[in-house]
């Protein structure tokens, strides 16, 4: 008898530790991120994946990405975060990750996208039409000036380069006699970007004389870029 309750005491304690509590279904996932706009929406998987279909504004922050956690500090951990991947095995290990980074409420999406699909709940898509993209030619005609140029490659579902946005303007400004900001469109110049060799977001460039003498891929501060920017302007 003493044997029996012992296990039962052992099973329920295993019960309660296996917490799934923010582990919601899809149609709850849709209730709360059109409910709450404060939302972080943050799909983990690469981006030629999200590329094919996501969330509406979700942010795609890839669990494969050394910057994960970089990526994923510059947002306040007061903000509900929704996260999720295709089916669920990568968002599970970033729900456990954002947690452990001081997130206080995190949600993921059961069965992925998979299940949102399965629902028939609302998906959005990029256009992949490159018809306007720029061009190579275009690119060298954009850096080929006496000042020093930084390139910005960005996008619309980049977390990282929607904080970097405001003050890559307030840098633009602030050496306007020395600068030229030049931000390229990650998504709708594909073939560019392609071309160019540039993988990963947000990535920044500066060029000289129509050369090449910084990059950096991922989230910089400020502090930082400006000291780039100091070291070439004359």
């Amino acid at each position: 008898m003493l044997k029996y309750l012992y296990i039962v005491f052992l099973y329920s304690f295993a019960s309660c530790n296996n917490d799934n509590s923010n582990l919601v279904s899809a149609i709850k996932f849709s209730e709360i991120i059109s409910n709450d706009k404060s939302v972080i929406i943050i799909d983990v998987r690469t981006p030629d994946e999200f590329n094919k279909g996501h969330l509406k504004n979700s942010l795609n922050i890839n669990w494969f990405d050394e910057n994960f956690d970089e990526n994923l500090n510059i947002f306040s951990k007061d903000l509900p975060v929704m996260v999720y991947c295709l089916s669920g095995g990568r968002s599970s290990k970033a729900n456990e990750r954002i947690k452990s980074l001081g997130f206080k409420n995190v949600y993921e999406l059961d069965g992925g996208i998979l299940e949102w699909r399965k629902n028939k709940l609302p998906e959005a898509t990029l256009n992949n039409n490159f018809k306007n993209s720029l061009t190579v030619e275009d690119f060298n005609n954009f850096i080929e000036t006496d000042k020093i140029v930084l390139v910005d490659y960005y996008a619309n579902w980049c977390a990282p380069c929607k904080i970097m946005e405001p003050y890559l303007d307030e840098i633009s400004n602030e050496y306007s006699n020395s600068l030229e900001l030049v931000r390229i469109n990650y998504d709708k110049n594909l073939p560019l970007v392609r071309s160019l060799e540039v993988y990963g977001l947000p990535v920044l460039q500066i060029f000289k004389d129509k050369k090449l003498l910084w990059s950096h891929v991922g989230f910089i501060e400020k502090s930082l870029v400006v000291d780039e920017v100091k070291k070439y302007i004359n």
